[in-house]
């Protein structure tokens, strides 16, 4: 099974490293520095941040077409995060030491199936979902927190048309 895993444009949050903190808040978003890694995990790159490193926590809409599953959530970006990652049937950093919700959805944007895994098991969850022909993405989310986390799309899907 062949499957993409990309983060997301860093574009509409560059802008928001130059802002001071009350302007930050009323746009509904809060700097940080790391501390620890893991534990910061960046949504573009799709690794932790490193400690020192600065961070903004902000509202990112990851299923933002119409329907019962439209998503917003919490997410992090690191700063200076220039371009996305991009994963070839691999899996990114950041999901390795997470509990994870993975969402399965069909081409209608309905959820076709979903599953908890632990630290480690990824993979073999996506390779269940994936196993199924109605199911053409995967979201994944931290389970703890709830944050997207990235998408996950069977290779000749990939498109941003739901990011």
């Amino acid at each position: 099974m062949n499957y993409v895993i990309e983060g997301i444009d860093p574009a509409p949050f560059a802008s928001l490293f130059s802002l001071g903190d009350a302007e930050l808040a009323n746009r509904g978003a809060v700097r940080m520095f790391a501390d620890a890694a893991p534990g910061y995990p960046c949504r573009v790159t799709l690794e932790d941040a490193q400690p020192g490193t600065r961070v903004l926590l902000v509202n990112h809409e990851s299923r933002p077409l119409p329907g019962p599953y439209r998503t917003a959530h919490a997410i992090l970006v690191t700063e200076g995060a220039a371009r996305p990652a991009r994963f070839v049937n691999a899996l990114p950093p950041v999901f390795g030491p997470r509990v994870l919700s993975l969402r399965g959805f069909g081409a209608d944007g309905m959820m076709v199936d979903a599953l908890i895994t632990q630290p480690g098991d990824a993979e073999a969850g996506l390779e269940r979902l994936l196993a199924d022909a109605r199911i053409i993405e995967v979201d994944v989310h931290n389970a703890v927190r709830g944050c997207f986390a990235a998408r996950v799309r069977r290779e000749g899907n990939v498109s941003r048309e739901t990011f």
